[in-house]
């Protein structure tokens, strides 16, 4: 593991090969804790239907956990939603072998109880303000799930009972679904 004493662009991230769960936002490292087991499990289960959609109709690649996307220079950052997804038409040729070049179109993120209300706006602020269409909040302990898009107004959050896209048309996957 190469030693950097300071992380604050994406290339000295990626050089640093740091072994545990971080962010570079705005050019901050920022740490976060080992995930619990529900959140792992929650992630593992949404990832697993949004795949076997994705796959049997060609649309696109879906991302696992701490999959680094740049979504933004100078200063960098690099964001590791739970689950991503990025339409087909947006990679040419092969998958990126370092962080994804943007956002992706769909970013998943399951709550932890570690997550604050303001880290949470933050977070889903800088995905939609970077390129991101829809983010999905996956709250364990309330059990339920947000779709968040950005309209003229700013941030739109809408709790609903089945998560759906138009990003994914014909997808439908319903909220208790996710917790069973």
């Amino acid at each position: 593991m190469t030693t950097v004493t300071q992380i604050a662009t994406a290339d000295q991230l990626w050089e640093a090969n740091i072994q545990q769960p971080c962010e570079l936002v705005r050019g901050e490292l920022r740490m976060m804790p080992l995930r619990y087991a529900l959140h792992g499990w929650i992630n593992a289960n949404v990832s697993a239907k949004l795949a076997t959609f994705v796959k049997q109709h060609n649309l696109g690649y879906v991302f696992g956990a701490e999959t680094g996307f740049l979504i933004a220079r100078d200063p960098d950052s690099v964001l590791a939603p739970d689950v991503a997804f990025v339409r087909r038409e947006r990679i040419v040729g092969e998958i990126p072998k370092k962080y994804f070049p943007g956002s992706p179109d769909l970013a998943v993120e399951v709550l932890s109880p570690s997550n604050s209300a303001s880290q949470i706006q933050e977070k889903t602020e800088d995905w939609l303000h970077n390129g991101c269409l829809e983010v999905w909040l996956i709250d364990p302990q309330r059990k339920t799930a947000s779709i968040c898009t950005l309209n003229g107004l700013g941030v739109q959050i809408e709790t609903v009972d089945t998560l759906s896209s138009d990003l994914l048309t014909g997808f439908a996957l319903r909220v208790v679904e996710i917790f069973q």
